[in-house]
């Protein structure tokens, strides 16, 4: 089994997944949306056929002193969505803060290309959310 890590945003959703044995995660896809949970849903129920997950990990956003955003009321409306869907998965949640501002600094450290890090960045960040929850629960 599989866990899933989500990096919500309005118009692209960055996907991240672990091995089979949970023991590295890495970056899956960007899933552009466009604003259209449909889309992105259609896209996570591919995943899922692919994949045998049994836990999905969302990005909260939350401001620096840990309240929440009003972006944090969006992603949990769509975290409903996923509750609703995938019933029989745990869905989790891990503070975001600054996974963007890591994975930036880890595209400039490797030089990428300006053009390319707003196709990956959103992965990246999936990438350090899935960290963060698999630290967490060591």
């Amino acid at each position: 089994m599989r866990t899933l890590g989500i990096d919500y945003g309005d118009s692209r959703v960055g996907v991240a997944i672990t091995d089979p044995l949970g023991f590295t995660a890495q970056g899956l896809e960007t899933i552009s949306h466009g604003g259209s949970d449909k889309v992105l849903l259609r896209r996570l129920d591919e995943i899922f056929a692919q994949y045998e997950i049994d836990t999905i990990v969302v990005g909260m956003p939350l401001n620096m002193d840990g309240t929440k955003t009003e972006r944090a009321e969006i992603t949990e409306k769509f975290i409903h969505k996923l509750k609703c869907k995938y019933n029989k998965v745990k869905i989790e949640t891990v503070d975001e803060r600054l996974t963007t501002v890591a994975a930036h600094k880890t595209m400039n450290f490797l030089d990428v290309n300006k053009t390319k890090k707003r196709g990956i960045v959103d992965t990246i960040s999936a990438v350090y959310i899935l960290e963060m929850y698999m630290n967490k629960n060591k």
